[in-house]
């Protein structure tokens, strides 16, 4: 896990992530910070679309920037929503996460104004998850 002055950095990070959602048929807006194990930050947010099956997650949107960099090695994501529960990672987010990070990737997630801020590792997520080292 990561330590708390770094969970805060990447629950701004993405916070400023959120306020570029673009969400006018959900109204629920995501932001996600995603820590490399270099220590680059990647942002993204949720973009949705008239017909649904577009909509791409935050989370998804960051791993994907990030991936298009060349960047392989993930440390942590912070993933803030609009709504009074903590913003978890959907299926499909969890499965990518599966697909590029280790076990023990860090999950920060939290509701809007941060007073509720859960934190647990990918394992705890996603169990007998299924990825690249299956198929070895």
């Amino acid at each position: 896990m990561i330590d708390t002055a770094k969970q805060a950095e990447l629950l701004e990070r993405a916070v400023e992530a959120r306020d570029r959602s673009y969400s006018p048929y959900s109204h629920y807006a995501v932001g996600a910070a995603l820590l490399t194990k270099d220590g680059r930050i990647y942002q993204g947010c949720n973009i949705e679309n008239a017909s649904y099956t577009p909509t791409i997650c935050a989370e998804r949107t960051a791993f994907f920037k990030a991936v298009f960099d060349g960047v392989r090695e993930f440390e942590a994501i912070a993933i803030i929503g609009s709504g009074d529960s903590p913003a978890f990672p959907c299926g499909v987010c969890r499965q990518v996460m599966a697909e590029f990070c280790e076990p023990s990737f860090c999950i920060i997630t939290a509701n809007r104004d941060r007073s509720e801020v859960v934190v647990s590792p990918l394992s705890d997520m996603l169990p007998h998850s299924f990825g690249p080292r299956d198929l070895l």
